[in-house]
């Protein structure tokens, strides 16, 4: 008998994890730097030395684990599997019930900032939503998974499985990186439950179709070029994670200055330390470095699902520095987007291989809340 129950869930990391953590970070065997090794060839020295110092001496889990715990949490079984999710809800009786998806090498902690301004506005005019916000099958408090097959899809059955297990019967889907990927598939699997989906972006790809690429404006133009750029110095760890997730998981779940550089090749430059390592963190701290990297892995390998387009309302808000989707392509894979916004928050870029934006929830809390907000209250 599958069990249904949804039980309260506090963040509670045992010192004795801490302390082994500090002691594997003092015993760090660094690899010898060479003259002319740069951002060319993988994550610094400089930055990665940078990083794991803050962490054995300034970061403090212990604000990350109060912050967690400052709001309600839960775990409940689904598909054979633990669900952790914050489960907050708004003091308006007119509240919309959100869920909202995080990515890899991302957590929960994407979306705390988001919190206070969508359930509790200051204005009493703006919407005010009742979210939901789970941890991926296999990463941190929901894992380490203990099954094979967790990707996007399944992910997105499980979404629709909790939405109903809290009461919610029509809700919307927010999602960034791997949840922009999950939004769009719940509205395909519930249409009749999900109102709308707001995303970070739309990842419609080429089909190498050369009629595709006649008369692309010079903003698509290079949008382009900087994800073929991308597919040149950047994709090696989506190949990797999707044909060896295993060979890479033990050095990750054996060191934390390893699973720290892995990591923070996708965390760029012009995020602040805290945040960085709080997401690192939480890999470590629940074992689950190993069983996140298979989402990759499940993906590339799931069958192939009903390519039809989506019906149900998208909005898009992408940010400066960050994937940028293109609006032909995305037509083609969506049958209503009725949002399609583009920001430059002004991000300070750290380097070339800085995605200034990707972590918008984070660095452009005001201008995310501001779009969700009125994508939302538009299909009302």
């Amino acid at each position: 008998m599958t069990d249904h129950a949804i039980r309260p869930y506090r963040v509670e990391i045992p010192q004795a994890k801490l302390d082994d953590l500090a002691d594997r970070l003092r015993r760090t065997l660094w690899p010898t730097d060479a003259a002319g090794v740069d951002a060319s060839y993988g994550v610094t020295s400089e930055r990665v030395r940078a990083l794991a110092t803050y962490w054995l001496d300034r970061f403090d889990w212990r604000a990350v684990e109060a912050r967690l715990n400052s709001h309600p949490q839960f775990v409940t079984e689904i598909d054979g599997e633990q669900i952790h999710f914050l489960h907050v809800r708004s003091s308006r009786a007119d509240a919309v019930p959100l869920i909202l998806t995080h990515g890899w090498p991302g957590t929960v902690v994407e979306f705390l900032d988001l919190i206070a301004p969508l359930t509790e506005p200051e204005d009493p005019a703006a919407p005010a939503f009742h979210l939901v916000v789970p941890s991926l099958p296999g990463f941190g408090f929901s894992g380490p998974t203990r099954g094979t097959g967790w990707g996007c899809h399944r992910t997105a059955r499980a979404w629709v499985e909790l939405m109903d297990r809290l009461g919610y019967e029509r809700y919307g889907a927010v999602g960034n990186d791997a949840g922009s990927m999950i939004s769009p598939e719940m509205g395909r699997i519930a249409p009749e439950r999900v109102l709308g989906v707001h995303v970070t972006q739309l990842f419609s790809m080429p089909t190498g179709d050369p009629a595709e690429f006649a008369g692309l404006s010079e903003d698509d133009q290079a949008a382009l070029k900087h994800l073929q750029w991308f597919y040149e110095n950047m994709f090696s760890f989506n190949v990797l994670l999707s044909q060896q997730p295993q060979t890479l998981a033990y050095a990750l779940c054996d060191s934390p200055v390893g699973l720290l550089a892995w990591n923070a090749q996708l965390f760029g430059e012009s995020l602040d330390f805290d945040f960085v390592l709080a997401n690192v963190a939480i890999y470590w701290l629940t074992g689950t470095a190993g069983s996140a990297l298979r989402f990759y892995y499940e993906d590339a390998h799931a069958p192939r699902q009903a390519s039809e387009p989506t019906t149900v309302p998208i909005g898009v808000a992408m940010f400066a520095g960050d994937f940028q989707s293109i609006r032909r392509f995305a037509d083609r894979d969506h049958g209503n987007i009725v949002s399609w916004n583009s920001y430059d928050p002004g991000l300070p870029a750290g380097g070339p291989r800085d995605a200034a934006g990707h972590y918008a929830a984070h660095q452009a809390t005001d201008l995310l809340v501001t779009d969700v907000r009125g994508f939302f209250a538009g299909l009302s």
